[in-house]
Formats: C-alpha cells, sequence, structure tokens
C-alpha cells in the first residue's frame, strides 16, 4: 500500500534530541567491532560507547574521502569499515570514481531499509502519490545512482519502470506508454532525453510527465538547465541531493524551489569552513559535513562531503523545521579554479553557457598558460550554426557573457558537431591539466 505520510518533529530541539538518540545507539554498535572506526575514535581518545553528547560528538575528528579511500586499499575489497561479518551484508555499489578509483560500499538488509526511509521522506516532499509512475531511464549498474529510488517507489507501492538497456528513444517511448509521471535521472541525461524528443518528432511536453527528479551533478539548481528540462517536458524540475558514501540525504519540496531540505530526521549536518574546519557564521557558505545515522553496517560520521552550501535562514515555506539549503550545492571545494584573481566555479560556467539554446554540447579545460591559470571552453553549436557568421556571434555572445559576470577572458572555441561526448550518467565537462 503507497503511504507516503511523513511527519517531522515539530521544532529543532526535538529533532536533536531525535538524532542524538540515534547517534548514541549507531555509535554503540559499532563499538569494538567496527575496525575503522574503532580505531579512529580511540586514537584521538574516545570510546565509541560512550559518545552521549553533542560535546563528544564535536571531538570526532573530520573524515575526508582520503581515508576511505586509504581504508579500501589497506583491506581490499570492501574496507575495514564494517560493523558486521561480511555474511551479514546482501547489497553491493560503488561510487562513480569521478574523483578517484570507485569505492566498494556494502550495505546489510537494516542499512538499505534505511535507505527506503529516506526515499520515503524524499518523495512524500515532491508530493508523489499513489496514482503516481516513476520512470528510470539509467543503467543499472554498480552505481548507486537511483537503485535506493527505484526500490523505495516500489515499496511504497507504485509502479516503477526501468530502463536499463534500452536506447534513449526507446526510454522515451517506455515513458509515454506506460504514462509515467514521475522521471528520475541526471540532468545531463534528462536534456539529452529532451534533445533525442525533438529529433524524433515527440512533445514531451504533451506527457503525463509531472515531476523529474535530478540528482548526480549540478544542473537541477541551475536557472537555465532547469529551465530546459521543465520547458521541454512541461513538469516540474525536483533537484535531489546524495552520495553513494552517504545515502540519499536532500531533495526540494513542492512548495520550497529554491533550494534542498535536508533529512535531518536521517542524519546530522553541519557547514565548516574549508580552511579551518570550524563552524562557519549562520547564513554564511562553508562546506558540507555529513554524519548518516541509519546506515550502521558502514557509517561515515562527521564527512567532509567537499560539497559547498550555505543555510537558507528563511522561514520554512512548509513549516518544516529541517535545515535548508540556499540554492542547493553551490560547488565543489575541490574543483574551485582561480583565474585573474576571481575564484570560478565549473557549475558558474554551466549556468551561463546553458543560457544559450544554440549550444548543443560543452567542455571545459583548466591549464596553465605562462605561469597563469587559463580556462579554455569548447563549445559544439547546434548543427543548423557550424560554419555560419551565426556560430561566431554565439561564440562572441558567450565570451561576452563570461567576461561582463566572472570578470576574465575565457578562450572559447567551436568544435565540430557530434565531436563532443555524451552523457548517460554524470555529465564530465570540466577536465584539469593531467586528467
Amino acid at each position: 500500500m503507497n503511504d507516503t505520510d511523513v511527519v517531522f518533529p515539530a521544532d529543532r530541539e526535538s529533532l536533536r534530541r531525535i538524532q542524538l538518540q540515534k547517534l548514541t545507539g549507531m555509535c554503540r554498535e559499532l563499538s569494538h567491532t567496527n575496525p575503522f572506526w574503532t580505531q579512529r575514535l580511540e586514537g584521538v581518545g574516545l570510546d565509541a560507547s560512550a559518545i552521549e553528547s553533542w560535546d563528544a560528538f564535536a571531538q570526532i575528528p573530520l573524515l575526508q574521502k582520503s581515508d576511505l579511500v586509504a581504508c579500501h586499499a589497506s583491506d581490499p575489497p570492501y574496507s575495514s569499515n564494517l560493523t558486521y561479518p561480511l555474511v551479514r551484508y546482501s547489497r553491493l555499489h560503488q561510487t562513480s570514481g569521478t574523483t578517484g578509483k570507485p569505492l566498494r560500499w556494502l550495505d546489510t538488509p537494516a542499512s538499505w531499509d534505511w535507505l527506503m526511509e529516506c526515499w520515503k521522506q524524499i518523495y512524500h516532499l515532491v508530493g508523489l502519490t499513489p496514482e503516481d509512475r516513476i520512470a528510470f531511464p539509467f543503467s543499472f549498474g554498480p552505481f548507486l545512482g537511483f537503485w535506493a529510488a527505484f526500490e523505495g517507489g516500489q515499496r511504497l507501492g507504485n509502479l516503477c519502470l526501468s530502463g536499463g538497456g534500452m536506447s534513449s528513444q526507446a526510454r522515451l517511448q517506455m515513458i509515454l506508454d506506460n504514462e509515467a509521471t514521475f522521471v528520475c535521472c541526471t540532468p545531463t541525461y534528462a536534456l539529452r532525453l529532451a534533445v533525442v524528443a525533438e529529433e524524433e518528432g515527440i512533445n514531451m511536453a504533451n506527457s503525463a510527465v509531472r515531476g523529474i527528479i535530478v540528482a548526480g551533478e549540478p544542473g537541477g539548481n541551475i536557472p537555465a538547465i532547469r529551465r530546459q528540462i521543465e520547458t521541454a517536458f512541461g513538469a516540474r524540475v525536483f533537484d535531489h541531493w546524495g552520495m553513494t558514501e552517504i545515502g540519499a540525504l536532500g531533495v526540494e519540496s513542492v512548495e520550497y524551489a529554491e533550494g534542498l531540505y535536508l533529512l535531518e530526521t536521517e542524519c546530522i549536518a553541519e557547514i565548516v569552513d574549508t580552511e579551518t574546519s570550524e563552524p562557519v557564521e549562520a547564513g554564511e557558505t562553508g562546506e558540507l559535513v555529513i554524519t548518516n545515522l541509519g546506515r550502521w553496517g558502514s557509517p561515515v560520521i562527521r564527512y567532509r562531503t567537499g560539497d559547498l552550501v550555505r543555510e537558507d535562514l528563511s522561514a520554512s515555506p512548509d513549516d518544516i523545521c529541517l535545515k535548508r539549503l540556499k540554492g542547493g550545492v553551490l560547488g565543489r571545494a575541490d574543483d574551485m579554479m582561480t583565474i585573474r584573481g576571481n575564484n570560478v566555479f565549473p557549475s558558474s560556467i554551466d549556468a551561463i553557457v546553458r543560457e544559450f539554446d544554440q549550444v548543443a554540447e560543452y567542455r571545459m579545460h583548466f591549464t596553465t598558460k605562462r605561469e597563469m591559470n587559463h580556462l579554455k571552453i569548447e563549445i559544439e553549436p547546434i548543427a543548423a550554426l557550424t560554419g555560419t557568421d551565426d556560430e561566431q556571434q554565439l561564440l562572441s555572445d558567450i565570451n561576452r557573457a563570461i567576461k561582463d559576470r566572472m570578470n576574465f577572458q575565457a578562450e572559447i572555441v567551436a568544435v565540430e558537431p557530434e565531436s563532443l561526448p555524451r552523457f548517460e550518467l554524470k555529465g564530465r565537462r570540466f577536465v584539469k591539466d593531467g586528467e
């Protein structure tokens, strides 16, 4: 039976009690059985079973991606961040590997149930009803992706349509034939489906689709990309946030389109200064640090996500006490470029380039020339512009927009039609020297 009714705590004090209770239970569970966390906490004089207060929690050192990479390297293939014997685990997923070697992540049935609870809350916030049908046009490979979303929808009783191993044309037809009302995919692939639909003469704006949940990369929070997707599908875009290591923990709501709600009954969220690791002032930009509270089989505690965010301090339109992130994820701390004294994020460039409908695809190259940082942007115009004066005008307009808004000059060049890669999962449009 479909039941997306979710009750959130009435106030922050009640929420903090729930968080501390779950944190205490998790730390007791992993005490002396999880080698990674036992050694890590003992190294700073902490006993996991004695972490029962916020003061004790604050003494736990921040966890970095490099710590997890080292843990997996020293104890392959699954690392020592396992609270239970291997026989207790029933699911395996892995990170996409966009910032390094993929990490394998195991889940117990209980941890998977926790992920289902996260998606129940997400579906509640986006307004899913028992009548909705959800299409999942992705590869269903080893990445966590929308696996939990698929099974979460099934548990609620919704019809869930798997699109693995299908062409884009076949996936569009599946959406139409089954009158899917929600689609879950990356922003890149939503745009790709829109292009294929136009090529095939399919008007997706007249389909039954009313909501598109996007995740995995910037896009859902970028106005130009949202506009393109929403126009092509005649549907509302809902940005969603999560990671393989931490789970699915953020989403827009029907009433709140200016950013993300964090599912704080299922996690502890902190925002810290990237340099000092100290909490930032309320409403200031900082790095998001997450402790998940239900994945006891392989938990992460005070994990530096690398995502830059800013808390929204205005009143919640839903009257929900969960922390909200204004504008969603603003950028990646490790992707920041400094060009002519300006701090630049790929998502900022993405936001500008995507305002030009004549751009079919693009790619950024961040290099060093004559000891100065340099950004080259390859633009693939729509085929009709190739070799025309309009193509040169497009390059000039993009160049001017970047200079006016970002205060530096980028190198803008045109490339041949279909010469840049297309993506089904995460788009990789930003390349640094040596990659």
